[in-house]
């Protein structure tokens, strides 16, 4: 079990890291603009269901390989890099309307909550940053490391979900005012386009 001092320390930075311009942060804000406060506070439930994945690698030592293997983590960044490409693309051949949108003009939250698991997910840096993160604040002392690293995962989770859910509500407003009309739509889709390709490159040009 962490102690008290250990859980405080990791919360304030964790809530940092969150709080720092990121591509998941900006991915949230981008969509709560567009679609609205729910698609933001989905899109954060995926992108944190990624986090869990990430605690889980790194606890069961599957992250290792994305660290020693340069063919694994580029296979990983690539595939990453493709799906943001493809969203870059869907976003500036929407019209004045939201992407992806269903007949009720919303977009469909199951959609957005699966591109926040394979946005997170399919970014080898986050599972190397994770492996090199998580254990700074693990003894062997407490108890199983394995547990320490998925309560250390659980607080980040906690944490950046503070901070996502803020941003998607301020943002959400934001778009919400914009979309009373069609041109200010029309930009946010290209905006959230530009964002998209913005995104890829840096996920495509990271290094091992």
């Amino acid at each position: 079990m962490l102690d008290s001092e250990t859980i405080l320390t990791f919360w304030i930075a964790s809530t940092l890291l969150a709080l720092a311009p990121g591509p998941d942060n900006i991915f949230v804000l981008t969509q709560s603009a567009v679609h609205g406060k729910s698609a933001g506070i989905v899109t954060t439930l995926g992108l944190l269901t990624g986090v869990l994945v990430h605690t889980c690698a790194v606890a069961f030592g599957i992250a290792v390989i994305f660290q020693t293997s340069e063919t694994a983590f580029s296979v990983l960044k690539y595939i990453g890099s493709a799906y943001l490409f493809y969203l870059a693309w869907k976003a500036f051949r929407a019209k004045g309307q939201a992407i992806e949108a269903d007949g009720e003009g919303r977009i469909k939250l199951r959609k957005l909550y699966v591109r926040g698991i394979i946005m997170n997910v399919t970014n080898p840096k986050v599972s190397i940053f994770f492996l090199a993160f998580l254990p700074q604040f693990a003894e062997p002392e407490r108890g199983s490391m394995v547990l320490q690293f998925l309560e250390l995962g659980g607080l980040f989770i906690i944490a950046g979900m503070s901070v996502f859910f803020m941003i998607s509500f301020l943002a959400g407003s934001l778009g919400q005012w914009l979309n009373r009309s069609s041109r200010a739509q029309l930009v946010l889709n290209k905006v959230a386009g530009v964002v998209f390709v913005g995104l890829a490159l840096k996920i495509a040009t990271v290094h091992h």
